[in-house]
């Protein structure tokens, strides 16, 4: 009976394995902790990788959040030395009262180690021990958080998560994802398989264990095979949201204007494609994914708000905004201008409005206070532009507008207000508070967004620049 459940683990973990076979020449990594699920997956990825005659890594990552964690990487540097398989530790350390916890902060840690690692050994396939109990728990999870169809997916069997791993052609892949727990232990008993325990996996303070140890029992005791169900509801979900997904697709490339969302297109949706184009959007963007609530919330203002309204709704990591019916996110950005006014602002050059400078032909000058780099490109014969000599031999000055301030873009055209010209130039309100303005002796030469004054183009045949502002 145990021959025919090895023979079963091994053949479910090849078949996995050949399904997401790394690119030629590449070596295989594993993510090693020692536990007993890992122990498994490094002996059947050693006699794959034997089979198959692929290089071999074990990445091992040592938090120092137990007494015993030296003891663990000893033991998983003894474990790959008799398998002659290559080894390499990682040391990390965790934020102190992260916000998110410790168990998530060790997560994130344990996966950006695990990323650099395998960049460091050229491992494009780095294999990982979950199984179908974890799936089944992380399906439990996920629903108890009242997660919607991408929670309840539980996890793909391969991926790319370049946000976790920080490297986007780097795949992890879980061959074990149809093994259950007990498969494991029989596998790691019948070949002798020394293993540790992590003493924190008791601890039921930490939702994974009180699932594990307090629910799951339960469950299987009254729904004999559960996970492997729990599984194939996930494999349903996942079938759900590569839908949803594809629609949302669709959907976003027809309400794309550029950068932003148009909104009478996204008018015409139901509320539920609104919804889901929506979070397609934040993940193309790389965005945390936002509340049903806060998803709600946001479409409400945006669709109901008076056409004129400067509409502004924060979300953690942007700012969603609204500007002549289209849909903007915007990065969280300090407001350069008003923190003039605050003694304590630390910025160099907002202590007093307006910074002067002397330009001594630098291709381009940096402005942190600003939040920005003017730079000076050079103008091809025939074109418009400012007086070389004459510009250097100027005291010229940094500012952001302070109001009333006119500009002249051509000499037959007439001489009109920066709101208008900001207007004219489509240029949003937020953006606006963030653009300076160069002048010498008080007289305006170039506004960001605009363009130069046409009163300060040379008209001879000399050496000219034009002036361009890049925001950081």
């Amino acid at each position: 009976m145990k021959k025919q459940q090895t023979a079963t683990v091994a053949d479910i973990f090849a078949r996995a394995l050949d399904a997401c076979v790394p690119p030629a020449g590449s070596p295989v990594g594993i993510a090693l902790s020692g536990g007993l699920d890992s122990a498994a997956l490094l002996h059947l990825a050693h006699a794959w990788a034997q089979e198959h005659g692929m290089a071999l890594h074990a990445f091992h990552v040592h938090h120092g959040l137990s007494p015993n964690a030296d003891a663990w990487l000893a033991h998983c540097e003894q474990l790959c030395a008799g398998l002659g398989i290559a080894f390499e530790a990682r040391r990390v350390t965790l934020e102190k009262n992260a916000k998110t916890g410790t168990e998530e902060a060790a997560r994130k840690r344990r996966y950006a180690a695990l990323g650099e690692l395998c960049a460091a050994y050229g491992v494009r396939l780095l294999l990982t021990a979950h199984h179908q109990d974890d799936q089944a728990e992380t399906v439990l999870l996920q629903l108890l958080r009242g997660s919607g169809t991408a929670g309840l997916s539980g996890m793909d069997g391969a991926n790319s998560a370049p946000e976790l791993l920080g490297n986007p052609e780097l795949v992890m892949a879980r061959p074990l994802l149809s093994v259950s727990r007990k498969q494991l232990e029989a596998y790691v008993a019948q070949h002798a398989i020394a293993h540790i325990h992590d003493e924190s996996n008791d601890d039921p303070r930490f939702a994974r264990n009180a699932l594990r140890h307090q629910v799951m029992p339960v469950l299987a005791q009254a729904f004999p095979g559960f996970q492997e169900r729990f599984a194939r509801s996930a494999q349903h979900a996942q079938s759900a949201q590569r839908l949803l997904t594809e629609l949302a697709t669709q959907d976003l490339a027809a309400c794309l204007e550029g950068d932003c969302i148009a909104l009478s297109k996204l008018r015409e949706l139901s509320a539920d494609r609104c919804y889901n184009l929506l979070r397609h959007w934040f993940g193309t963007r790389g965005l945390r994914m936002p509340s049903t609530a806060w998803l709600v919330e946001m479409l409400a203002q945006l669709l109901e708000a008076r056409p004129d309204a400067q509409l502004l709704v924060t979300h953690p990591e942007c700012h969603v905004r609204r500007h002549r019916d289209r849909l903007y996110l915007t990065p969280k950005l300090n407001d350069l201008a008003g923190m003039r006014e605050r003694d304590d602002a630390g910025i160099p050059g907002l202590e007093k409005a307006g910074q002067q400078f002397v330009w001594q032909g630098e291709a381009s000058l940096a402005f942190p206070a600003y939040g920005g780099v003017l730079h000076f490109d050079a103008v091809e014969e025939g074109g418009q532009g400012i007086d070389i000599a004459w510009l250097q031999a100027q005291t010229l000055t940094i500012d952001f507008r302070q109001g009333g301030e006119r500009l002249k873009l051509a000499l037959n055209r007439p001489t009109k207000s920066l709101k208008y010209h900001y207007q004219a130039f489509d240029v949003p309100a937020w953006e606006r508070e963030r653009l300076p303005l160069v002048c010498a002796a008080q007289q305006l030469l170039y506004a960001a967004g605009i363009g130069l004054d046409c009163h300060c183009l040379s008209l001879l045949e000399r050496p000219r620049v034009n002036l361009r502002w890049l925001s950081c």
